[in-house]
């Protein structure tokens, strides 16, 4: 019979985070709970844990990029990248995200993790295109700035998830390696990541024709028609 006591831990983590409580604790806690019920010794329990976190230390890192762009922001982040933008001639959203989405794909080509969301888009990449875009429409309305940043967290999407496995050290590729090799298939890396190079270049021209069209229409100028008959009626007064 299967001893399902050891899952108790996942209870305490349930319970844990209904209740707002600490998360590292309740996350200690249920691992402490889990390990004696397992009969685990107490020291085995604590190396458990400290191995665990040493090799997912990375993790947090995100917790310290949140406060930091935090603070870029609030001492004019925003406001200096489309300051920069707006003083150039041919800024457009097309070329801002499209330089955004190369930029991207050549990090990654050699391993370098050089953007992301919080880190990139969030403050940089998108009041960049978003100034880009009230540049070409001056009547930029709230669905279009919308828009305008959905496009740009759609840069890094492409830009990043389509373009991994080029690096011939990325996890991906190692991950697909060993299925094979379990399935009796020997293949080496420096011939797997050629095979995604298609795949990237395809995303490339797929992503420009998108934000092609999508520029397009953000660049299109709404005309009120209350406003235009009220243009109307003056010219018609004054030619009276």
């Amino acid at each position: 019979m299967i001893d399902l006591w050891p899952l108790l831990g996942v209870a305490i983590i349930t319970v844990g985070m209904a209740f707002r409580l600490n998360t590292l604790l309740v996350i200690l806690v249920a691992g402490v709970v889990s390990g004696l019920i397992a009969s685990m010794p107490v020291m085995d329990i604590l190396s458990t844990l400290g191995a665990s976190f040493t090799k997912n230390r990375y993790m947090s890192l995100f917790i310290l990029i949140l406060p930091m762009i935090g603070a870029l922001e609030r001492f004019g982040l925003r406001e200096r990248a489309e300051s920069i933008l707006l003083s150039m001639k041919n800024a457009s959203v097309t070329n801002i995200l499209m330089m955004y989405l190369l930029i991207r794909k050549t990090t990654n080509a050699f391993g370098l993790q050089l953007g992301g969301h919080p880190s990139m888009v969030r403050p940089l990449v998108a009041p960049m295109a978003e100034a880009a875009a009230h540049k070409n429409n001056e009547n930029l309305s709230e669905d279009q700035k919308q828009k305008v940043r959905a496009l740009s967290a759609a840069s890094e999407n492409f830009g990043n998830f389509y373009s991994q496995l080029v690096f011939i050290a990325a996890g991906g590729l190692l991950l697909i390696k060993g299925v094979l090799e379990e399935q009796g298939y020997s293949m080496p890396l420096d011939k797997m990541f050629v095979w995604a190079i298609p795949t990237m270049i395809c995303s490339i021209v797929i992503f420009y024709i998108f934000i092609k069209i999508e520029d397009k229409k953000l660049q299109g100028t709404k005309i009120d028609i209350n406003d235009h008959d009220k243009s109307i009626q003056e010219k018609k007064d004054i030619t009276c």
